[in-house]
């Protein structure tokens, strides 16, 4: 997974203009970023489909913001440009709550 450390909107719009990407919002300091960090090469792998990053959510407070990102870790998901989903709240994320969501918006 690719790291970003600051992303600004029109980044954003580049970066998801084609294909299936999945944006995960986390910060270093963050309790729930780090127990699901383990299990994020072995997410990866289930969905070889989509291009995964890993945004610092504090480096790009403003972006966080408007995409109104308040909790962490967070997924947002693209398709060729549009957001085709959210698994977005402050709540502790397993492998298998991550990976039923990105099925779900298959």
């Amino acid at each position: 997974m690719k790291k970003i450390q600051t992303l600004t909107q029109a980044e954003l719009t580049d970066l998801t203009k084609k294909g299936r990407v999945v944006l995960e919002f986390a910060a270093d300091w963050c309790g729930d970023c780090r127990f699901l960090e383990p299990f994020l090469p072995e997410i990866e792998a289930d969905f070889k489909d989509s291009q995964f990053y890993q945004i610092d959510r504090d480096g790009s407070i403003d972006l966080a913001k408007e995409m109104n990102i308040l909790g962490i870790p967070s997924f947002v998901v693209y398709q060729d440009g549009k957001e085709i989903g959210r698994l977005v709240n402050g709540e502790r994320k397993t492998k298998a709550q991550v990976e039923a969501f990105l099925r779900s918006i298959d």
